[in-house]
């Protein structure tokens, strides 16, 4: 059977009806444990357990009662103690002293991580150092390879698990914070005035992370693009002869195939979240437009919350503090100083011109004729009174701009049988191509990813069936750089038939 589908009787103290005994006494394990105390007297745990108020009544028989149980639930070892016996009576009675199986130790590990959580909702962070120490400790394996491997393999597995851990801090820290960006909680909150507050922060924080994950996550993949598992084969092995030289007793030659198989595919989970496969988008892309829909949908909050408070905003208060000004001016032309400031043409925003008034540059504004515009009314029952008209035909002037946009294309494709051959264009066959072949490549092999057969009908009439080769990458020069690319195959057919 399956571990996966068996019972956990390990776990059976945390439910019991005593479990708070039982846990009690277990903490009391894991505790000495980490203090490297392996085996526990009961007079100890005794003394310990009524030392705490509530279990003050703690009996003794209770204690090597529960201590059996724990025995039969596989979380302590009972071993015989015959270093005090000096009586053969003392001897026949049995004392045992107690120690926890490595699965209770893993247990109580594992709770004491859950109890320092805060509440149930998650944490996390969105850490850029992590991914610049990943990047770090790849250039470092890539650099031990090409060297040859020639230091001892203790160092090799503290460089592997350096990369794991470094990758393990940035999976779970990015997923518990989206987690938390998304979270009920934290999506109510963000719908409050209050959240105006943190806006700025939120958004500085999530743009450095996508700046920063942009610039370090390309050199990763480059890197584990180069890293190949053939490359890492000697590598694996030198991970093996470590795992193999510390002292077992159990019979460690049939698990050489299996650490290495664990190796690979730890090595694969590490390639799938950056780089992703040809059935799967990679990890890293996900979190790019997870992190960028959470700066929109923050954005969206604000703006809601600004129209939210201008609807609701009264402007009581201005005008009465404006109709003292006028109430105390002490005479009319005052009045009209204060009038011509409050709303006159100083308090304008925007200022709207018809285009073409003159063609004189020195002109002042002055010197022009004043422009009459009509001020349409601020409600949506307003419709503006129309009149009927003729209709003017533009059809000369579509047909010339049809022509001009055939001619285009007609030398479109002149060009582009410049680079067919047979009805083949291979990318890495061609040694220099114009900025505007380059950007019709590319935007054929764009088109074709959304294509399940990767085939894209152009602009020509014509069919073309774009195959990427991942494993090989190419310099496709122009005269305005170079683009390091995959490399890429265009065969043309035409509606119906082959070119070739």
């Amino acid at each position: 059977m399956d571990v996966t589908m068996k019972k956990v009787v390990e776990a059976s103290y945390l439910t019991a009806d005593s479990a708070a005994h039982y846990r009690t006494i277990l903490r009391y394990f894991y505790h000495q444990h980490e203090r490297m105390r392996d085996f526990i007297a009961p007079e100890e745990i005794l003394d310990y357990m009524r030392s705490i108020p509530a279990f003050s009544e703690y009996q003794e028989d209770q204690l090597h009662q529960q201590l059996g149980q724990l025995v039969k639930w596989n979380n302590l070892i009972a071993r015989q103690d015959m270093t005090s016996a000096k009586t053969i009576e003392e001897y026949k009675k049995k004392r045992f002293r107690y120690q926890s199986t490595p699965y209770t130790i893993e247990i109580e590990r594992m709770l004491v991580v859950l109890e320092k959580k805060v509440g149930d909702t998650f944490q996390g962070s969105l850490e850029r150092s992590q991914f610049d120490r990943l990047l770090q400790a790849l250039i470092t394996l890539q650099t031990e390879i090409e060297k040859g491997l020639s230091k001892n393999a203790e160092e090799y597995m503290r460089i592997w698990e350096d990369v794991f851990r470094y990758f393990q801090t940035i999976r779970t820290s990015t997923a518990d914070y989206i987690a938390y960006i998304n979270s009920e909680q934290t999506d109510q909150r963000m719908q409050t005035e209050a959240f105006l507050v943190y806006k700025n922060q939120f958004t500085t924080y999530l743009r450095d992370f996508i700046v920063s994950l942009q610039k370090t996550s390309l050199q990763i993949g480059e890197r584990l693009n180069e890293l190949s598992l053939g490359k890492l084969d000697s590598f694996f092995q030198k991970l093996i002869e470590h795992r193999r030289s510390i002292p077992r007793l159990e019979d460690v030659s049939s698990s050489e195939q299996e650490w290495k198989t664990e190796y690979q595919e730890y090595w694969g989970s590490l390639r799938q979240w950056f780089l992703g496969s040809t059935s799967q988008q990679s990890e890293l892309e996900v979190l790019q437009w997870q992190t960028n829909e959470m700066i929109r949908r923050m954005t969206r909050y604000v703006q809601r919350i600004g129209e939210r408070q201008q609807h609701f905003r009264s402007r009581k208060n201005d005008y009465l503090h404006l109709a003292k000004w006028f109430a105390n001016s002490p005479s009319l032309d005052d009045a009209h100083k204060i009038s011509s400031v409050v709303f006159g043409s100083m308090t304008i925003q925007h200022l709207q011109l018809e285009e073409g008034t003159t063609d004189n540059l020195h002109s002042d504004t002055w010197e022009e004729n004043p422009t009459i515009l009509t001020l349409k009314p601020r409600t949506n029952r307003y419709r503006e009174k129309t009149k009927p008209g003729s209709m003017t035909s533009n059809a000369e002037k579509k047909t010339r701009q049809r022509e001009q946009y055939l001619e285009e294309r007609r030398q479109e494709r002149v060009l582009i049988d410049q680079y067919m051959t047979e009805g083949v264009i291979q990318l890495s066959a061609l040694s220099k191509v114009e900025p505007f072949i380059r950007k019709v490549l590319l935007g054929w092999i764009g088109k074709s990813m959304a294509s399940k057969d990767r085939k894209v009908k152009t602009d020509y009439g014509l069919v073309v069936k774009v195959t990427i080769d991942k494993e090989n990458s190419i310099l496709l020069e122009s005269d305005d750089g170079t683009l390091k690319m995959p490399d890429a195959l265009f065969e043309f057919e035409e509606q119906g038939g082959s070119m070739r």
